[in-house]
């Protein structure tokens, strides 16, 4: 990871061609266009980590001033929408501490400079990102971390509430590092109940677990577990017993955040290189099966995931964990056709010593998009594109985002009804939207036909009107299951 140092002036981004995307999930829409019928809307998901621990994209450095967080986090909503991203992905929990108001864990020193301090003036980070997220028609999706406790670049003394100090006996010190024993059935409790608190009390559209399970191994040192093993006295190895604590977590937030929020999504991004025993032919490398006792295809087989989004931080050419193998081995397994959704490591573009160029990771959308099982991809991490690295930013907004994309459809969740069909109204030099009847939608989609020509993009809900630049406009409502309404059409002509 390359630690954010500081926010770029926002660069120029081009407007560029329309690029055709596969639409991912059925549209009400006819596969042929006609004098009014626009193509299907065009689905993938695009969306950049923003990661809070050791301040690698916001904010910049712990203890900012409350007014400088917020037009840093603005300044990253506002590159998200010129990229026609549509997702941001926000570590809220970086290490059992929280970047928003929480009665569970104390605030984040990453935040306030101090672990357990407030914000001065008081202010909510979560709610404020959320808020100025789908102002812009942008999916949040939040980011935790199930059993970090402390992470080696934390400098400041535990708080009183902070996990450590109130269960001791959950937490393990490995290496430079505390963490939470998945063994400990209590600590599994709280980690569900910390994430069950933020779907209640946030509108978040996603939650995401990273790759951080058992700890990454530190050469021949053993986690120590064994209060928590020796209590086990069940029938499992100790191996397949750490895998089962990890197995129940997962599945059980899977249960929690539907229980709760019906609409949400939930993710893993685990680490790239699947079980040894499946991977594809030539592929060689850790084993996060082994040593992180993480059963990624065991919770993707079990339907466990809405997505997937496995860690391919790998060139396409790189000997033994090329691109597109590990590509091809998490679309094979994906038996109940849920999203797939590879994480990119756009950090490397321009960066010692790795020093990717941009091309790399155009390379990687593009096969990605050659691929009929993989709908999308995450960006770690946000810094990359601000920086605008190798003039990676640029080069994604001209050419592979040079149109806009709806986030695909989610249909085993269960959605209710598509917006019903809006009423187009001439307003001037404007076209005026009045929403149809029943739940408002989450974002518009909108085409504009010009000539035989016709041209995509994506406005939240609360921006009811359009710029008409064209002979004929058509409009439909997104829901939050990412369900496509029926159109209301206009001739300007």
């Amino acid at each position: 990871m390359m630690r954010r140092r500081a926010l770029l002036q926002a660069l120029p981004l081009l407007a560029g061609g329309c690029a055709v995307l596969p639409s991912h999930a059925p549209s009400p829409a006819p596969a042929a266009p006609g004098p009014l019928q626009p193509p299907p809307a065009p689905r993938e998901f695009r969306a950049a980590w923003v990661a809070t621990v050791d301040n690698i994209d916001w904010p910049s450095r712990p203890g900012l001033p409350v007014p400088v967080q917020r037009d840093e986090a603005v300044a990253i909503l506002d590159r998200a929408l010129a990229l026609a991203l549509n997702a941001i992905v926000l570590q809220v929990r970086p290490a059992a501490d929280a970047i928003y108001a929480s009665t569970l864990e104390p605030w984040s020193e990453y935040l306030t400079g101090a672990q357990g301090r407030a914000p001065v003036p008081a202010w909510d980070p979560l709610a404020f990102w959320v808020a100025e997220a789908h102002r812009r028609g942008l999916e949040l999706h939040a980011w935790f971390n199930p059993y970090r406790a402390r992470h080696p670049s934390a400098k400041t003394p535990l708080a009183a509430s902070h996990v450590a100090l109130r269960h001791p006996e959950w937490v393990r010190r490995y290496g430079n590092q505390l963490w939470i024993d998945p063994g400990e059935p209590a600590a599994a409790a709280h980690t569900l109940a910390v994430v069950a608190d933020v779907l209640r009390r946030y509108d978040v559209d996603g939650v995401q677990l990273d790759d951080y399970f058992y700890p990454y191994p530190e050469g021949d040192r053993p986690f120590p577990d064994d209060a928590s093993w020796q209590r086990y006295r069940g029938p499992l190895t100790r191996d397949d017993w750490r895998r089962d604590n990890v197995n129940r977590l997962v599945a059980a937030l899977n249960d929690e955040v539907h229980r709760v929020k019906p609409q949400a999504r939930f993710g893993v991004s685990p680490f790239g290189l699947g079980r040894p025993a499946l991977r594809p032919p030539g592929i060689v490398g850790f084993s996060q099966y082994d040593k992180l006792y993480a059963d990624v295809e065991l919770w993707w087989a079990s339907g466990w995931l809405d997505y997937l989004a496995p860690q391919l931080y790998w060139p396409i050419a790189s000997p033994g964990q090329a691109f597109g193998p590990l590509l091809d081995h998490w679309i094979g397994t994906n038996i109940h056709q849920r999203h797939l959704w590879p994480g990119l490591f756009t950090s490397a573009v321009a960066t010692p010593p790795r020093s990717w160029p941009a091309r790399e990771i155009l390379d990687q959308v593009a096969l990605l998009r050659s691929r009929a099982g993989a709908s999308g991809h995450l960006h770690f991490s946000m810094v990359a594109l601000m920086q605008d690295r190798d003039g990676i930013a640029t080069k994604l907004r001209a050419g592979p985002y040079a149109q806009a994309a709806l986030v695909p459809a989610s249909p085993w969740l269960g959605a209710g009804p598509a917006p019903t069909t809006p009423a187009l109204r001439r307003d001037g030099a404007l076209l005026a939207i009045e929403p149809g009847a029943g739940a408002a939608p989450f974002v518009w989609a909108v085409w504009q036909r010009q000539g035989a020509d016709w041209r995509f993009a994506v406005q939240p809900a609360n921006d009811r009107a359009v710029v008409a630049r064209a002979d004929a406009v058509s409009v439909a409502g997104v829901d939050r299951f990412g369900n496509l309404g029926a159109a209301a059409a206009l001739t300007l002509t």
